[in-house]
């Protein structure tokens, strides 16, 4: 089973970035599907990216895809979420996410392992 914690979330203002970490410290992940979802106040969870275990494939949603990059490092068992051009409607709890080979999905449901999240608040 693995183990997530993220970090990186902060306060930023329109238009800047963040790199969002999500480090492993249980077995290797290395054959996960590993993934960004973010939860805003009073709204459901929301996918953002993921990535395949050998890094080859990623999809990101459709509100960040140009502006957030996804990355994995599977020697130091970590995956990132960079987002740039950061928007207010971005500001959300951040939570990386695993699945054990169900590649394509969106839905919460289908990740079996979550961090505990990691605030991001831009500003206007």
């Amino acid at each position: 089973q693995v183990q997530l914690v993220e970090s990186g979330g902060g306060l930023v203002q329109a238009g800047g970035s963040l790199r969002l970490s999500c480090a492993n410290s249980g077995r290797t992940f290395v054959h996960y599907v590993m993934a960004w979802f973010r939860q805003a106040p009073g709204k459901e969870r929301e996918f953002v990216a993921a990535i395949s275990w050998n890094s080859i494939s990623t999809y990101f949603a459709d509100s960040v895809k140009g502006r957030f990059t996804i990355s994995r490092d599977n020697a130091k068992n970590t995956v990132y979420l960079q987002m740039n051009s950061l928007k207010p409607e971005d500001t959300a709890v951040y939570y990386c996410a695993a699945n054990l080979g169900n590649w394509g999905t969106r839905e919460p449901v289908d990740f079996g392992s979550w961090g505990q999240g990691t605030l991001v608040t831009v500003s206007s």
